[in-house]
């Protein structure tokens, strides 16, 4: 066994000790508030880290995908919000939240190369569940949308900050696939617990 299976399989490991919070999706209830929706994808390692691999994928796509790829997440996470609120049903999403982390992961790790269509229309899919899952936390009020506009805004910068990070690591591809073990890791261990 190589020394990388075992610094991959500690953290994966090691992600068993971490509190369920961490994990931002801890059915506390309807939350409320532009400052509660910004928030909240920089305090669970879900959502924190899939935005992150996006914008670094994003980058190392290079051309169309800088753009493309991170605007088709932020549209179609909203539509998967407004269908929670209008009340359809999505199944598994939870698990489809999960192994987002962990697909983005190996992406990551094997550095794929797609067309900007394709990247765009994976990243698309995987949102339509992530905001499905997020407008579950949103209340039914005025707050909803202030929320769910903070939590867009927040997923933007998110993307922003993977891009920059994917274009300041360029061809590193030690630190890239690094962030990708460990996205992949975290997904294999939500995965587990869904």
């Amino acid at each position: 066994m190589s020394k990388q299976f075992f610094q991959s399989l500690a953290v994966v490991m090691s992600l068993g000790m971490l509190p369920e919070a961490v994990f931002a999706h801890t059915g506390v209830g309807a939350v409320h508030g532009f400052g509660a929706g910004f928030e909240h994808p920089f305090m669970g390692l879900d959502h924190l880290l899939t935005m992150l691999a996006v914008g670094v994928w994003a980058a190392a796509l290079g051309g169309r995908a800088l753009w493309f790829v991170p605007l088709s997440f932020v549209t179609v996470m909203a539509a998967g919000a407004g269908l929670q609120g209008f009340g359809w049903v999505l199944p598994s999403a939870e698990v489809t939240v999960a192994l987002s982390v962990a697909v983005m992961g190996l992406i990551l790790v094997v550095n794929w190369r797609v067309g900007y269509g394709f990247a765009g229309a994976l990243a698309a899919a995987f949102a339509l569940f992530h905001g499905y899952v997020h407008a579950e936390e949103i209340g039914r009020d005025m707050g909803a949308f202030h929320y769910a506009a903070g939590f867009l805004i927040a997923t933007a910068v998110l993307h922003g900050l993977g891009m920059l990070l994917g274009a300041s690591v360029g061809r590193l591809d030690l630190l890239r696939r690094a962030l990708g073990a460990f996205c992949a890791g975290v997904g294999a261990y939500l995965l587990v617990g869904s």
